[in-house]
This record gives C-alpha cells, sequence and structure tokens, in this order.
C-alpha cells in the first residue's frame, strides 16, 4: 500500500527525515510513534505529497512519487492540528470538503450521514464546529476526511489532547474501518495506542530505530523488567547500582531493567538498607513503553 526507500527530507541544516524505508501492508493499521521533534509529522507530509522529499522514493497505492497527485482521491489525511472552519456548521465543513473532491450534495449527503452515525456526531450535523468538544472536533475531521470513501487513512496523532472515553471511541472507529478494508497510518504520542496498532515503528532523530509487532518487539527486548513499589519517588536510591542498566517511574512505580540473568534475590540484596521503603518487589513483562523509552535513551545509528 505504502512503500518508502531511503526517504529523506532535509530543511537547511536539519535532517528532518533521515533514509527511512517502511512498507505498510494493505489492510494494516500501521503505527508510527516517536518523541516530539523525531520528524513523524514531516514523513506524513511528504507520503501525502504536502512536501517534496529531498531524496528517496514513495511508491503509493502502487504509484511512484510522480504520480501520487493521480491517487489524492484514493487516501484520506488528516493533519496533527484541528484544520476546518470553526464558524462553519458540521455539516457545512463536510459539505465543503466534499465537494473538493467534486462530490455531488446527494453524496455527500449519504456519506456523511453514514459517518456520522459511526462517530456519534449524526446529533450536532447544525452545531457549530467552534463549539464542539477537542473528541468531537476530531471526530468531525475523521469524518472530513472520509466523505471521500478512501482505500487509505493518514492520521498525524488523532488522539493529541484529547479525553480517554474521546480516545476510545475515536479507536472504535478506526478498528470498524480497518474491518471493512481499510489501510490506516496512525502517528500516536500514546503507548496504549501503540499496542492497538498491527505494526508499528519508533520513530527518533529522523530514523526509524525499530517496526515490528508490538509482540515482536517486546519479546525481543533485552533485558528483566522489575516492578519496584516503593515509599520513595526518588530514583536516587537506584542510582549507581551495578546490576541496574537503566531506572525510571512508571504509572506510581519504578520499572528497573537488569540483564536476564540477574537473579531478582541479587536486586533485593543490593537495594537493602536503602531506607527506600521498599513494598514489593516482582519481574513485569516488558511493555511497548519500556521498550521504546530504552529505543529513545539511544543514539539511532
Amino acid at each position: 500500500m505504502i512503500e518508502t526507500t531511503d526517504l529523506t527530507k532535509v530543511f537547511g541544516a536539519l535532517t528532518a527525515v533521515d533514509q527511512v524505508s517502511i512498507k505498510i501492508e494493505r489492510g494494516e493499521i500501521f503505527g508510527l510513534v516517536g518523541p516530539d521533534g523525531a520528524g513523524k509529522t514531516t514523513l506524513m507530509r511528504m507520503l501525502c505529497n504536502l512536501i517534496t522529499p529531498t531524496s528517496g522514493q514513495i511508491k503509493l497505492l502502487d504509484m511512484d512519487g510522480k504520480d501520487a497527485r493521480k491517487a489524492v482521491e484514493s487516501y484520506g489525511y488528516m493533519p496533527q492540528r484541528f484544520s476546518l472552519y470553526g464558524d462553519l456548521t458540521v455539516m457545512e465543513n463536510i459539505n465543503f470538503f466534499g465537494a473538493m473532491y467534486n462530490l455531488d450534495r446527494r453524496t455527500i449527503q449519504s456519506r456523511a450521514d453514514e459517518i456520522l452515525e459511526m462517530t456519534n456526531l449524526i446529533k450536532f450535523k447544525t452545531r457549530l464546529a467552534d463549539n464542539l468538544s477537542g473528541g468531537m472536533k476530531q471526530k468531525l475531521a475523521l469524518t472530513c476526511a472520509l466523505v471521500s470513501r478512501p482505500g487509505m487513512l493518514i492520521l498525524d496523532e488523532p488522539t493529541y489532547g484529547v479525553d480517554p472515553e474521546s480516545r476510545k471511541d475515536f479507536w472504535r472507529v478506526l478498528y470498524n474501518l480497518n474491518r471493512e478494508g481499510m489501510t490506516i497510518l496512525v502517528s500516536t504520542a500514546y503507548m496504549d495506542e501503540a499496542e492497538l496498532c498491527q505494526k508499528v515503528a519508533f520513530m527518533d532523530r529522523g530514523k526509524i530505530a525499530a517496526v515490528d509487532t508490538p509482540g515482536s518487539i517486546k519479546r525481543r527486548f533485552p533485558y528483566k523488567v522489575l516492578e519496584i513499589k516503593a515509599e520513595t519517588r526518588d530514583l536516587g536510591f537506584l542510582n549507581g547500582l551495578d546490576l541496574v542498566r537503566d531506572a525510571y517511574f512508571y504509572g506510581g512505580k519504578f520499572h528497573v531493567l537488569v540483564d536476564k540473568d540477574t537473579p531478582q534475590a541479587a536486586v533485593l540484596a543490593k537495594i537493602a538498607g536503602m531506607n527506600a521503603g521498599v513494598v514489593q518487589v516482582r519481574e513485569v513483562p516488558p511493555s511497548i513503553e519500556d521498550v521504546f523509552v530504552l529505543l529513545a535513551e539511544k543514539e539511532v545509528v
């Protein structure tokens, strides 16, 4: 569906995207995860033909980069920030974007009702976009991206800043669309959303550091993860321990990375007597966030 080869974008002295090669299969939900400034938005804009690559190739919908403009009606793009018209109603926004795809009013109306039912916006057709909640605005943006019935959907952090319940609703819609055969490329700042993707790529400093299914990425994690519950919230008591490869605060507890052959008892012996108020130590499977914390700390080569 989408394939890039050594895709690169340079802005002056900054290499925003650096020789990225990825392949997204038809019917896949592909997640792109990375810190701010990693190059995710620039990569997506190149895939949408909004930015010209400095070098490299894009194959999109079986077309090369020179013919990518011909594919504009075959995919939908939802940018990172809400970009619709606040002084237009929900339906007026949909009509406007549908007209940009040369759809007639009857077709737009039919498709809009179907999508608005799916996104639970049908009751708000006459509400001004400025008067929608954050989650409803994102659903409206999704509706406008879907009105052309694209075979592929490209979403740039669509749930950023949206409340948890609205995020769940949004992902239910994405899963319904995927079950109907739609290919989805989505960037996200949320690790729980990365787990929902069928394949995920971690991007850092313009490069792809890892790409695979979430399960495969976690199985290849090189360390044992110990979860430590303690009275202290200061990581200082773990600093300098030769057994500890990394440690960080995670959901009210500490995650401590040690070599896989390190006995848990050895770690307990090291932290005993440190007055840290350790309540519990147990081994847990690595989460996708553990993987990405480790990758973000490494120099990408």
